[in-house]
């Protein structure tokens, strides 16, 4: 590393040192040797050692390093590689013409937990017990670990960073198309999930609310939240749901003559199997997979009334359930999207998926202490999921979409 000296007026010696290239230099050794466990320790010595020769020559001699610059002997202290923190021994240097200690830029950098937080965020949500937590240290046997209660705090502040950052970013960048909506059952309560497809195929997760059930009254707020981040549906948007009510009425309230609801296939045909003895349920699902499997709406209609004098013989509740929301099944159909489109839309399957993988962290909890630290969990595993969601299947398709929903609005319009 090059050296300029300039003489002071007073002869004081002043050093300066060229400080983009030594830190850029610096940084990247210190950002290779925290990767390099456990032969970091053998890499921090040696960059500290460089340092040292750097400042104060070679030992023993008199005649290389900075002027009045002498090695000091050493001290115990501690660096980082990745989140562990380690004992070193730490070499010193004097300035003897300033009579004051040189501190080691290497070292300093050293100090720092890269990416600590992240690390611990991600060992807690794939299951790791805070209280094993300094069982786990990473291959190098004089890693001190980290405390229970220093990995709490690690992970109450980046989930709580998390929390803030799915729930307050703006959506006004994103041109959705489709909206998912459904609640995933958490302790006593719910958590109503939102997720955001774009036209051209993003999989976006919107936010979330906790509440007792899928009330009306929450879910409209939560929704008008989404808008307030700027969430909309101007030019028609498809909003897939379960069947519950409260979800329905709260869509149709909120987005008004915009949305057009696709109701979740598989859950009328399993309510509708439901209402049949076992022996028959089985038959019955693939009756009623064939008919929603037809390729038109004409097609698709047809078959379903044809099923319902012989179901109506076995259960006229059956008969009801089936009757009930029937149209909006078959929303896909009548759009003429259900062979390119069905696949993703047909079923709430994407939601549900989101969920269970939702599921694969937050279960493994066994009790919550309070809404802020379920809340935090369940932020903190939606965005860790986030970035692996794949693009709707067909999504050169949903241009497609939104011009059928613009027409259907419209006609929506005319007859009002």
């Amino acid at each position: 590393m090059r050296k300029v000296l300039r003489i002071g007026g007073k002869g004081k010696v002043k050093l300066e040192r060229e400080e983009r290239q030594a830190t850029s230099d610096l940084q990247a050794k210190v950002a290779i040797i925290q990767d390099l466990i456990p032969l970091g320790l053998a890499a921090v010595a040696d960059v500290l050692a460089r340092e040292v020769e750097e400042l104060a020559g070679s030992r023993y001699s008199r005649e290389s390093g900075m002027p009045g610059h002498c090695r000091w002997g050493s001290q115990r202290g501690s660096v980082y590689l990745a989140d562990q923190k380690l004992p070193i021994n730490r070499p010193r240097v004097r300035n003897r013409i300033e009579r004051q200690e040189v501190p080691l830029a290497s070292y300093a950098l050293l100090q720092q937990p890269r990416r600590a937080d992240e690390g611990v965020l991600k060992r807690v949500l794939s299951g790791l017990s805070c209280r094993k937590y300094e069982d786990c240290a990473e291959a190098v046997p004089e890693a001190f670990g980290i405390s229970p209660s220093t990995v709490s705090r690690r992970f109450i502040r980046t989930s709580a960073d998390k929390l803030k950052a799915l729930m307050e970013r703006d959506l006004s960048d994103r041109d959705f198309v489709a909206l998912f909506i459904d609640g995933k059952g958490f302790a006593e309560d719910e958590m109503i999930i939102a997720l955001g497809i774009t036209i051209t195929g993003e999989k976006v997760i919107l936010g979330f609310i906790e509440s007792a059930t899928e009330n009306e009254k929450v879910v409209r707020d939560f929704l008008n939240g989404l808008l307030d981040r700027g969430f909309h549906g101007e030019e028609g948007l498809l909003c897939i749901i379960d069947g519950a009510k409260g979800l329905r009425s709260a869509v149709r309230k909120v987005f008004r003559d915009k949305v057009i609801i696709q109701r979740c296939q598989w859950h009328k045909r399993e309510n509708v199997i439901r209402y049949l003895p076992k022996g028959q349920q089985a038959t019955w699902r693939r009756k009623l997979q064939r008919a929603y499997s037809q390729p038109t709406y004409e097609a698709a209609h047809q078959a379903l009334n044809r099923l319902k004098p012989e179901l109506r013989l076995i259960n006229e509740s059956a008969v009801s359930s089936l009757e009930e929301g029937l149209e909006e099944t078959l929303t896909l159909h009548r759009l003429g999207l259900f062979t390119a489109l069905g696949k993703s839309f047909k079923t709430t399957n994407c939601i549900e998926s989101l969920m269970a993988q939702v599921g694969q962290y937050t279960d493994k909890v066994d009790y919550w202490k309070n809404s802020s630290q379920k809340q935090r969990w369940v932020a903190a595993a939606l965005l860790e999921i986030e970035s692996g969601l794949r693009r709707v299947e067909n999504h050169r398709h949903l241009y497609r979409l939104r011009d059928a929903m613009k027409k259907e609005v419209f006609v929506i319009k005319e007859a009002a």
